[in-house]
């Protein structure tokens, strides 16, 4: 197959929501229909040893929650899928906001009884922001929810998104019995506790009485329901979809694998393949020759035995190959991978070559940050991916002595990974961590201890914001150091960093300094 052909196969997509929407296990279900893997994880169950694949961490499988993106590759109908499965939590947004970056379309997945949830809000502004075309997901129909009519025009006013249904649910909760794939015009009857899909029954014309032999009285409001569905919502377009101006909706329960099956062969059809990316020099297209790529994520201890640390690359254009020597644009080097791979969440294979669309993980013995671009000898600087000021901060204790050493790289190899930051104070030399959200502080204490062998404790420290430090008025900026020396830090890269303790000590620094800048994000 050539160059174009493997591109135009590729869909590289993320599914985002709020905690407890079914994220997770509309995941599974796609792995499922792709024939990735066997059995689904039973997600929320705690009695069933068996846990959502893409829930890999020891702590996700206790809590039932995903801390971590995972990603995802199979094949379905000659087509290859990258699926990045996000956390849900708002503590880990920024792990979120960053992997938004490396796809080319989102599914958002909602309640139909809670509909839109703050943390949905949230991350559907930054795909706007991006013009990131958006497919929803109603999930869990199968339980009593809000009539659908509702439920999109909260989707409309809250989400600040037009949108078109492609399919329409027939019932909800007990009297839910099935859906009309406005798509490709099919009946799709659901029977409750039943996992085997069956296939669609061709229905392109809902004013032949057979309709009633197969769902009763319900004939009648779906043939209503659709009437002002035609009337209400714009017929879809799928130009309209890729440019982000309209959002195709389907309904279905991923619990019971209704609905998904649609989904995923609607997406296959409509869902952008592999788009080009802005760098600070110029627009990089997917089709050009020389490789590009760039990092937007890390994680160390993939693998707990082996004390890995991946680099996350989306393939941004060119072909990725094995063993040949890319340069490394911030360290300004040339590297070579000999294990390149390709993911099934935390399983890994070795792949000779990737294409734009791509996820491949690179083995990293600390080369890499987060946003980092390797190229074939160009110059790029992939543009976007955000870095977040901390908003909480806790000293960090050794709370077993022998185990200085484990404490001091694990926390140098975590919080390389961006979802915290490390500070080290000037004056006492004291560890700060700061992280966006609280959740963090417990998965970074539960990952030292399981996964170095190192205890911590924490203690309170106050803190309202940290703000790096530059000014080209040498006098000025010593004077401001040696005043304010019990209140600097520096971070893991030996820069100063001002750590004001409420908005007053900030605000009278700025205004009394007024030749220092003060940088709330670490790229500057």
């Amino acid at each position: 197959m050539g160059f174009i052909e493997e591109i135009k196969r590729r869909r590289t997509f993320a599914i985002i929501s709020h905690p407890d929407a079914g994220k997770t296990t509309l995941t599974e279900k796609l792995l499922l229909f792709g024939g990735a893997i066997q059995v689904a994880g039973a997600v929320k169950s705690n009695k069933i040893t068996k846990t959502a694949t893409s829930d890999w961490m020891e702590i996700e499988r206790q809590r039932g929650i995903s801390v971590a993106t995972s990603v995802m590759g199979f094949e379905y109908k000659d087509v290859k899928i990258n699926i990045l499965d996000t956390p849900g939590h708002q503590d880990f947004a920024e792990d979120t906001y960053r992997t938004l970056t490396a796809v080319d379309s989102v599914v958002v997945v909602i309640d139909a009884a809670k509909g839109v949830e703050p943390q949905t809000e949230k991350l559907v502004k930054v795909c706007r922001m991006r013009h990131t075309p958006i497919m929803i997901f109603i999930n869990k129909l199968d339980r009593p929810g809000q009539d659908p009519f509702d439920l999109l025009d909260e989707i409309e006013r809250k989400l600040h998104l037009k949108v078109t249904p492609l399919s329409w649910p027939i019932g909800m909760g007990p009297t839910f019995r099935g859906v009309y794939n406005i798509f490709d015009r099919s009946l799709y009857l659901f029977e409750p506790n039943k996992q085997r899909v069956e296939p669609g029954i061709a229905f392109d014309d809902l004013s032949n009485p057979f309709l009633v032999q197969y769902i009763g009285d319900a004939a009648h409001q779906l043939r209503d329901d659709l009437d002002l569905v035609s009337g209400v919502y714009p017929e879809f377009e799928v130009d309209d979809y890729l440019s982000g101006r309209i959002c195709p909706v389907f309904f279905g329960s991923a619990l019971n694998n209704f609905g998904v099956r649609e989904l995923l062969d609607c997406f296959i059809r409509i869902a952008p393949t592999p788009v080009g990316r802005d760098a600070e020099e110029r627009h990089v297209e997917p089709n050009e020759e020389a490789f590009s790529g760039f990092v937007f994520k890390i994680h160390a201890n993939m693998d707990p035995n082996h004390r890995d640390r991946i680099a996350f690359v989306r393939v941004v254009s060119g072909r990725f190959e094995r063993n040949k020597p890319y340069h490394h644009v911030r360290l300004d080097r040339k590297l070579k991978f000999a294990n390149p791979t390709a993911f099934m969440a935390q399983k890994k294979s070795v792949v000779d070559e990737m294409y734009p669309g791509d996820i491949v993980g690179l083995y990293d013995a600390g080369n890499f940050k987060i946003g980092d671009t390797l190229t074939e000898g160009e110059i790029l600087h992939y543009k976007g991916i955000p870095s977040f000021s901390p908003e909480l901060f806790r000293y960090v204790e050794n709370a077993d002595p022998m185990k200085s050493k484990q404490l001091a790289k694990g926390l140098e190899q975590l919080t390389d990974e961006g979802v915290a930051q490390l500070f080290t104070g000037k004056t006492t030399g004291r560890k700060i961590i700061g992280t966006v959200g609280a959740l963090q502080f417990e998965v970074i204490q539960y990952r030292l201890l399981h996964e170095y062998g190192a205890s911590c404790r924490y203690e309170h420290i106050t803190l309202h914001k940290t703000a790096w430090i530059t000014s080209d008025n040498k006098a000025m900026l010593d004077d401001f150091k040696a005043r304010k020396s019990s209140f600097l830090a520096l971070d893991k890269e030996g820069r100063d960093v001002f750590l004001a303790d409420s908005p007053y000590a900030l605000q009278t620094a700025m205004e009394k300094y007024p030749d220092i800048k003060f940088h709330f994000t670490s790229e500057f």
